[in-house]
């Protein structure tokens, strides 16, 4: 299994960057993480390194859990270190999560609020993780639609984020589908998502040679459509070859 793998990550129109993204790629296995940083005064920044460090630095190639309960445990270890860390700051800072975990040829992936993964599988999207959010209940309700969901005055409204005592849990997903060759994943914050629409993201991934390509055509998408006071914003594609 190979892996082709791209990050970036802008502070858009903000004094700060409270974004990150990491992965870290050992033989066949390896994991990808992006986190959206929420508290302002660079305390997102400290909430979403920390989930990204803690993450990655329990890696060391393998996996001593099941993939899943592994992100599980990890994203835990995290919530409780920003916990300790808003005790230490008497501060509020927290943080979004999306991860993926590829071992051998299966992968598995999880969230906390709103940050996105997009599994693209046999020239299509096989899957989109679900955002923790109020607008994000609104369209499964069927009070907007999946394209309004970015516009909408709720989409900021989290239901889970880790810093949180009770509303941290991790989603996971495990398709139990097996990776192929052009397969390929986008993990992101809503500072991205909120900009490109699903089919988007497969049109400029069908004419992409490279993971750097796919992230430059999605990003060349945002030129003409974010405001001058955008929020951060990260992406991190990976193709599998």
């Amino acid at each position: 299994m190979e892996f082709d793998v791209y990050e970036y990550t802008n502070r858009g129109g903000r004094a700060y960057n409270e974004d990150a993204a990491g992965h870290s790629v050992i033989g066949e296995n390896g994991v990808f993480i992006v986190a959206d940083g929420l508290g302002g005064h660079q305390f997102g920044a400290l909430a979403a390194s920390c989930v990204r460090d803690t993450v990655l630095g329990a890696f060391d190639g393998n996996f001593d859990l099941p993939a899943g309960e592994w992100l599980a445990g990890r994203l835990a270890e995290a919530n409780r270190k920003i916990l300790e860390i808003q005790s230490e700051k008497d501060a509020v800072l927290k943080s979004t999560a999306v991860a993926l975990a590829v071992d051998g040829a299966k992968a598995v992936w999880a969230n906390v609020g709103d940050s996105r993964l997009y599994f693209l599988h046999e020239g299509g999207i096989r899957a989109v993780t679900n955002d923790h959010s109020v607008a994000y209940k609104k369209y499964r309700a069927g009070e907007i639609t999946r394209e309004q969901i970015a516009a909408d005055e709720d989409q900021s409204a989290l239901l889970r984020a880790l810093g949180s005592e009770d509303r941290s849990g991790a989603e996971i997903y495990d398709m139990g589908v097996t990776l192929v060759p052009g397969d390929a994943f986008m993990l992101c914050t809503d500072g991205m998502w909120e900009y490109i629409l699903d089919e988007e993201v497969l049109i400029d991934y069908l004419k992409s040679d490279s993971a750097e390509q796919w992230a430059e055509y999605l990003l060349l998408r945002l030129m003409d459509r974010v405001m001058e006071d955008h929020d951060n914003l990260t992406l991190l594609t990976l193709m599998i070859g």
